[in-house]
């Protein structure tokens, strides 16, 4: 594996990456030595491989499907690395056209609301038994254009690179297991009869996994904390109506999600990875429990 040239003239002609001409590295291909950034890398277990080589298992002597290739997680290494961010896109476009078609009777049905009874729409909250609204609550938006704009336009721009590092499975595994770190935290301390609805707490939770991944392969972290900080200012701040519960939550479950998706010794990785994600699924059982108890 090349390493990136100390020195300043070197460093300004460092190549771009096959698939991505705009991105310079200093990483190239073990096998084909075409120069790879990092969304494209795939871990081997000498260096890093091309998407390319990987998908056509060239230099090994064997057929493609002799071993299986590994991204730097341990997941399979996909044709569409992208695939799940555009589905997860897509359903929440889709509910957004269902909340606009069909009004607050369809919303007030699935966000996250602790404790409520509204009875000429027999609506319940949590604390009644309603705990699918943990769920389905992070595919729903404010029927303002903004929410959602700015929300999708995040999951693009984080998920897609992290989809590819991590894997379809541990991916959407993390998505999951953010989302509900972010709604039991605001069922736990929000008052029980505030509705809450987005996808933040899991775009949260893939802000910080995306900063461990950086801070393992030792990439300028500068962007993504301004970015994260200006977040969290808007989160905090009293002009907006926003969960903070939600992002606290989905941050804190995505970085120690994460943390296990990255730095997993290889010879227990997925033992270690899903039993962390399992933890965490424990403290949001735990936590939704303790929240029903004391409105019950």
């Amino acid at each position: 594996m090349d390493q990136v040239p100390s020195s300043p003239q070197d460093a300004q002609s460092l190549p771009t990456c096959y698939r991505h001409p705009d991105r310079e590295t200093g990483i190239r291909c073990t096998r084909c030595e075409r120069p790879i950034c990092p969304e494209c890398m795939v871990s081997a277990s000498v260096g890093f491989q091309c998407p390319d080589c990987v998908r056509n298992g060239s230099g090994t002597g064997h057929a493609p499907s002799a071993s299986q290739p590994r991204t730097l997680a341990g997941g399979t290494v996909s044709a569409d690395p992208r695939l799940l961010t555009k589905i997860l896109i897509g359903v929440n476009l889709l509910l957004f056209l269902v909340q606009m078609s069909l009004g607050d009777r369809f919303t007030d049905r699935f966000d996250l609301i602790g404790r409520a009874w509204v009875s000429e729409l027999g609506l319940q909250g949590i604390a009644e038994g309603q705990w699918y609204r943990l769920v389905t609550s992070m595919f729903l938006h404010s029927t303002g254009v903004t929410h959602i704009l700015f929300n999708m336009l995040s999951l693009w721009w984080i998920g897609g690179p992290l989809e590819a590092a991590l894997g379809r499975a541990r991916y959407l595994t993390l998505y999951f297991v953010s989302g509900l770190a972010g709604s039991a935290l605001t069922y736990l301390l929000a008052a029980p009869n505030q509705p809450s609805l987005g996808a933040s707490g899991a775009i949260f939770g893939l802000f910080g996994a995306t900063g461990v991944l950086m801070r393992h392969l030792n990439y300028d972290m500068r962007p993504l904390v301004i970015l994260l900080v200006i977040n969290l200012i808007f989160t905090f701040s009293p002009f907006f109506n926003i969960s903070w519960q939600a992002h606290v939550g989905g941050l804190v479950g995505g970085v120690v999600v994460g943390y296990a998706m990255v730095h997993a010794p290889r010879e227990r990785r997925s033992l270690i990875q899903f039993g962390v994600c399992a933890l965490v699924l424990v403290a949001v059982v735990i936590m939704t429990v303790v929240r029903t108890a004391q409105l019950t």
